[in-house]
């Protein structure tokens, strides 16, 4: 195994989307660890406070390839990483170690017509919020004295589909723009590989997030962070899922809450049938009595997000693709 340094640079990011026809960042195999570097903030940079904006990222903006901007959405991501002998119908096993703010400060963006409630707050609105990263603490309203904990997580982890230029502002079984703060350090998300090698990206950098991201956006902000992937050639799955340290977390997507709460179900009730060895209507009535189901955002458009979270401990013995927990597969 290999431990690999992914910088951002002009070289190894691509803006707005996914595509599988982006010159891989990064080669590896499986069990192989990466120290991955990204920035947020594309297109916010000329609006940016000097703490925001390094050297490195002032070249991203500027100098960015055409090739490497794919797709209408806003986000900056590092990657795509090719993982070798990846194929159509594997899994990728990520496991997030750490994760944490690169700047002492991030942004917050209200943009016209997007958000839960954009006809109450139809002017587009820009927040920077500088970070405590000694005390893990963010205060909003400035001045107010109110703190805010720091939970870093990547709202973008994502593989590419056959799909050219897939914007990147919508979750789907790919994963991609989950939004979802579960993905702390110390979990493991599988996803559904799609094409060749996989091309994972990661990015959207979350220091704060509420469920939901009601106004469209969380506390953004670069972010660095270490992860490992494992290759399963075991399992296929249709949608993605985590394991956190206390729980399983199940995706659901769709246009609507409605929809996307619907799919969420759907998927607690096979995950539980598959890898729990529930029967289907005891996993559906099982979701009844102790699955919490949570809204991870309303706002990245046409899809929404639901996830369903199950308490491990409630579990007589953890399924066979889960024994040894979170230190290895």
């Amino acid at each position: 195994m290999t431990r690999h340094l992914l910088k951002a640079n002009c070289e190894t990011v691509h803006l707005g989307g996914f595509s599988p026809n982006i010159k891989p960042a990064l080669i590896v195999d499986s069990g192989d660890r990466i120290d991955i570097e990204t920035y947020s903030g594309y297109y916010v940079a000329d609006k940016a406070p000097p703490e925001f904006l390094t050297p490195e990222f002032l070249d991203i903006c500027q100098n960015l390839p055409p090739n490497r901007k794919v797709g209408p959405g806003p986000h900056l991501l590092t990657g795509p990483i090719y993982v070798n002998n990846a194929e159509p119908g594997n899994v990728l096993e990520i496991h997030i170690e750490d994760v944490y703010p690169s700047l002492p400060v991030g942004f917050n963006a209200i943009r016209a017509g997007w958000g839960v409630l954009p006809e109450y707050f139809p002017a587009a609105k820009l927040r920077f919020i500088p970070l405590d990263l000694e005390q893990k603490i963010a205060e909003f309203p400035a001045g107010s004295g109110i703190r805010i904990p720091l939970h870093p997580f990547f709202g973008i982890i994502g593989v590419a589909t056959t799909e050219i230029n897939r914007s990147s502002i919508p979750p789907d079984r790919y994963g991609g723009n989950m939004d979802n703060q579960e993905l702390q350090p110390g979990t493991r998300l599988f996803l559904p590989i799609c094409v060749r090698g996989g091309l994972l990206s990661i990015g959207d950098g979350h220091s704060a997030q509420g469920d939901g991201e009601v106004d469209g956006t969380a506390i953004e902000t670069s972010m660095n962070g270490t992860i490992q992937i494992i290759l399963r050639k075991d399992l296929f799955l249709i949608f993605p899922f985590a394991e956190t340290p206390t729980h399983i977390v199940i995706m659901g997507f769709g246009q609507t809450l409605d929809d996307a709460f619907e799919m969420a179900v759907k998927q607690t009730v096979y995950w539980l049938q598959r890898f729990a060895g529930f029967k289907e209507e005891d996993a559906y009535v099982f979701c009844s009595l102790a699955v919490n189901f949570r809204i991870t955002q309303a706002v990245n458009n046409p899809q929404k997000g639901v996830h369903g979270m199950v308490l491990k401990s409630m579990l007589p013995e953890l399924p066979a693709i889960l024994v040894g927990g979170l230190t290895g597969s």
